[in-house]
């Protein structure tokens, strides 16, 4: 039994652009249903950077910008609403939580690099959303950098 409406999708990635492996994740989802996601960027300063510090804002603004360029690409290879803004916060357990407080969803696509120490405390993003009853997709984040290990 098909909803009338579009199924809500909120998608979380540190990436302004989306990797192939959210790109494909996102056509094949709306693929299988009538959908509009909602792109959530974390914010791209640095964590211990404060709320209020002006690099926070501006590398919020400059993603912002990149992420709107890379919008009109995600709608037409997706043909569905897509919405998309950069978060205050660049944890994404506390932006997914903001979102979740202002708006209905009824899935979440996550698109973000595990913690290293997450899965050794089974505290993994995935596994500490599921009190919100909601199901979680996560999607590769394998991106190429030369000499990329933190």
């Amino acid at each position: 039994m098909s909803d009338a409406r579009n199924r809500r999708i909120l998608v979380v990635t540190d990436h302004t652009e989306p990797t192939p492996q959210l790109m494909d994740a996102l056509v094949r989802r709306s693929q299988s249903d009538d959908v509009q996601f909602r792109l959530i960027v974390l914010n791209p300063a640095r964590a211990e950077v404060h709320l209020l510090h002006p690099e926070r804002h501006d590398k919020a603004t400059q993603a912002e910008q990149a992420l709107h360029r890379a919008l009109p690409e995600i709608r037409e290879a997706t043909h569905a609403d897509v919405v998309g803004s950069v978060s205050v916060r660049n944890d994404p357990m506390d932006a997914i939580e903001a979102a979740l407080a202002d708006e209905p969803v009824d899935e979440i696509m996550l698109a973000v690099p595990p913690h290293r120490l997450s899965s050794w405390l089974h505290q993994d993003l995935p596994h500490r959303l599921t009190h919100w009853g909601l199901p979680v997709q996560s999607v590769a984040t394998t991106i190429e950098q030369s000499g990329s290990s933190d």
